[in-house]
């Protein structure tokens, strides 16, 4: 694809953000889904920490794999007919999880969380670009938060929803319960917990194909195309969209942060239940909640009291110091979670668990910031760039993996979390530097 959006006429734009909004919300139902699936599918099929971290990978990988291909067939079919494509593939991902349930084969689980972020890949590649072009670039990032908000709200929601649903009754699957049984018994136990997937997925496949004809059936625009030229070094001087380097450093710094995203949403149920936190299965959702409350900060200041590079530049600056708060915190103290919300009657958790929930909070505003830096100047490559940014969430795929391994290896969970210094550094250079070159 090397055309762009056309911003719509500000009349038009309120039922693309609200059809959007959707499925925004449906991105973040099935994202952060894993980061209760992570420490279940460690119990349902006998995984270690390191083998785990595959359901991230087989996640994010798609999004590598996918994304160039996505961005052609959004050019031949639309974006309009692109969404609805990818709500059917997502359809067929969640139905491919009743099987993997009853067999508890974890390679089928893992071909059934690719086949979702395949799915998720294309409405990645349609859904970003449209909100960063659907009105003035400055806000952006503004108008990316409000996404956010609806993304990280079904990110708070899913992980009390699995725990409500499918983790009550876990006292019968202790490490010590299981080990007293005998062979026979244990699988038997093993396979009714994991069969408690079925209904739940059975739903989501009916709702994904109930959005899907939604979506097909709506007056969503498909948007106008054009070229048009942008300031500075005018695209059309230029060959190929790696002659940008405020776009390829922009991938570079969305794969960090993808990355250290992921590690905090998503291992933060697998780090609780290594301090024997009782509440690990809903321990994503405190990350959420920093994620919402950094969105919301998002909405309200930017771009007003607070420009997208500054926004940039706090978030890396929050990140270190949170990753130093996770390494060198306690793992016994409730302190900090007591006076922040204890009080509120909300569960307590270790100091190290609540500094990895921060995260989220640090988190929250990189996406949206990096987004509208990256693709500002690319003209007629947009869309093409897009693709490419979309493919940064490979970090997703690959540093989870890399911590998972870290804390495998030397058995310290916790200080095994140094590896996202280096990540919030380099997006720091980029908040700094990197957004502003336009010549290699």
């Amino acid at each position: 694809m090397d055309t762009v959006l056309e911003r719509p006429q500000q009349k038009n734009t309120v039922l693309p953000m609200v059809i959007i909004g959707t499925l925004f919300f449906v991105f973040g139902f099935v994202t952060w889904l894993n980061g209760s699936l992570i420490p279940f599918l460690k119990l349902v099929c006998h995984l270690t920490e390191s083998q785990a971290m595959w359901v991230t990978f087989a996640f994010y990988i798609a999004y590598v794999v996918m994304a160039l291909p996505m961005s052609w067939v959004l050019n031949k079919v639309g974006y309009k007919n692109g969404m609805v494509a990818g709500l059917g593939i997502m359809a067929a991902g969640a139905l491919l999880f009743i099987p993997a349930a009853q067999t508890t084969l974890y390679s089928l689980f893992l071909v059934a969380l690719f086949t979702l972020g395949t799915g998720l890949t294309i409405l990645q590649t349609a859904s970003n670009p449209y909100i960063v072009c659907i009105g003035p670039r400055e806000t952006a990032a503004m108008r990316i938060s409000v996404m956010g908000l609806v993304n990280k709200g079904a990110g708070v929601l899913v992980p009390l929803i699995f725990t409500a649903w499918i983790l009550t009754g876990m006292d019968q699957f202790t490490p010590e319960v299981l080990a007293a049984l005998s062979e026979e018994e244990k699988a038997s136990r093993i396979a009714e917990l994991s069969n408690r997937l079925v209904t739940p997925y059975i739903y989501m496949t009916v709702a994904l194909l109930a959005l899907m004809a939604f979506v097909k059936f709506s007056p969503l625009p498909e948007p106008e195309l054009e070229q048009p030229v942008e300031q500075g070094v005018a695209p059309e001087h230029r060959t190929s969209v790696l002659q940008f380097p405020q776009l390829m450093l922009g991938v570079a710094a969305l794969f960090f942060y993808v990355g250290v995203e992921v590690i905090a949403g998503d291992t933060i149920g697998l780090y609780g239940q290594h301090l024997n936190v009782s509440h690990w299965g809903a321990l994503t959702s405190y990350t959420m909640v920093f994620m919402v409350l950094g969105y919301l900060v998002g909405v309200s200041c930017i771009p007003k009291y607070l420009s997208q590079p500054r926004a940039l530049q706090g978030s890396a600056v929050f990140g270190i110091l949170f990753t130093l708060g996770v390494m060198f915190g306690s793992a016994e103290s409730h302190q900090l979670s007591a006076l922040m919300f204890g009080w509120a009657g909300i569960p307590t958790v270790p100091d190290t668990v609540l500094f990895l929930a921060m995260l989220g909070f640090a988190n929250a505003l990189v996406w949206p910031a990096v987004w509208p830096l990256a693709l500002e100047g690319l003209g007629k490559f947009t869309a093409t760039a897009s693709a490419l940014l979309i493919m940064g969430i490979a970090g997703g795929a690959i540093l989870p993996k890399v911590y998972g391994y870290l804390s495998t290896a030397s058995g310290d969970a916790q200080g095994a979390y140094w590896m996202m210094i280096p990540c919030y550094a380099f997006i720091l250079y980029y908040a700094f530097s990197g957004y502003k070159k336009r010549q290699w």
